[in-house]
């Protein structure tokens, strides 16, 4: 399939939701879930009050948390520290009570506290264009050493400085290069490479110093302009929420999280290379753009042509699928070029507005 796949399928599917009297009137990047009523909220406080009903967690949180708010207790360098921190803390209580716990109380906090999330997203995105909202998928051990990382980070810092808000899973590896790219937004292309030469130290989230080398590029480069939405999942909580990110919506289900990110991706999603959960976006965002679930497909774009044809060869079964017409309205790219995925995210949006 020719790598110009948008443009020439986006007329045919176009015509197809007008046909069935489907509008694309503009709207909000947002989950739909149901606000509970003040007087609910306050009914629920009463019992969670109660000193049986004591999380190590905001229930009711009110704004996404920061890296601030989830490294909170963590000192560079002082060994031990880490344990002590808000984030790890919550996920020692998540292990000791069961990933998949049938304590009452104990869903009930998780679910209120997922609920929270949500709510406070939505918040957040109200205040950008749904179109202008892109997602990067891809690998949580991509080391920071390769050329894929760097990669990532150039298209997202691009991304970024033309007023995309950069949306990945929240962890490390391609997720990491997506908020670091965000962060990075504004700056040289010198300063940029400095930052990547920072990270070598620690290339591996495994690695001791992963935390710490990421907050001393924050500290030499602080960023006031330019933000980011990191969605991480405390099933998960084995890999460490990226620092880079600015805003960041951590999870207990990761199911709701992973919905959330293809949901609100609707400016185009980017796929870099990633194992099983990749593969899973992968085809759950296909249905989507198949169903024209929010009244429009959004861009599908396949970074590196050796790995999506050869090592996951799952691009060719898109094609297959494509042309057996089991799949349809895919706007699917397949390219080594950072500045052709940027230009195709571009290109979408200007066709939007047309």
């Amino acid at each position: 399939m020719a790598d110009n796949y948008l443009e020439n399928q986006y007329e045919n599917y176009l015509a197809r939701k007008a046909a069935m009297g489907k509008k694309t009137a503009k709207k909000k990047p947002i989950i739909k879930v149901q606000r509970l009523q003040p007087e609910a909220i306050e009914a629920l406080k009463e019992i969670i009050a109660q000193p049986s009903f004591r999380m190590p967690f905001d229930i009711f949180r009110e704004h996404l948390y920061s890296a601030e708010d989830l490294y909170k207790g963590y000192q560079m360098d002082k060994a031990g520290s880490f344990k002590d921190c808000y984030d790890q803390q919550v996920y020692n209580h998540y292990l000791k009570m069961g990933k998949a716990t049938t304590d009452i109380k104990e869903t009930l906090a998780r679910t209120l506290h997922d609920h929270s999330m949500t709510n406070a997203m939505n918040d957040f995105l109200a205040h950008f264009d749904e179109r202008q909202v892109v997602g990067i998928m891809g690998g949580h051990g991509l080391l920071r050493t390769e050329e894929a990382y760097r990669q990532v980070v150039m298209v997202s810092k691009t991304l970024a400085e033309n007023g995309y808000l950069m949306v990945s899973g929240g962890g490390p590896g391609a997720m990491e290069a997506t908020h670091l790219g965000a962060y990075m937004a504004g700056r040289t292309e010198a300063e940029t490479a400095d930052a990547l030469e920072l990270l070598k130290e620690a290339p591996s989230f495994k690695d001791k110093r992963w935390l710490d080398t990421a907050l001393q590029v924050m500290k030499k480069y602080p960023q006031e302009q330019y933000v980011s939405l990191g969605v991480p999942t405390w099933l998960y909580g084995h890999e460490p929420a990226t620092p880079f990110a600015t805003h960041i919506a951590k999870y207990f289900d990761n199911s709701i999280r992973e919905d959330s990110i293809l949901t609100i991706a609707k400016g185009g999603i980017i796929y870099s290379p990633g194992s099983a959960g990749t593969m899973q976006e992968i085809f759950q965002e296909a249905v989507q753009n198949h169903y024209l679930s929010f009244g429009y497909a959004s861009p599908m774009i396949f970074m590196n042509k050796q790995y999506w044809t050869e090592e996951m060869p799952v691009y060719l079964l898109m094609e297959h699928l494509i042309k057996k017409e089991r799949y349809k309205n895919l706007l699917m790219t397949l390219t080594d070029s950072t500045d052709e995925i940027v230009k195709t995210i571009l290109d979408f949006r200007n066709i939007k507005q047309e």
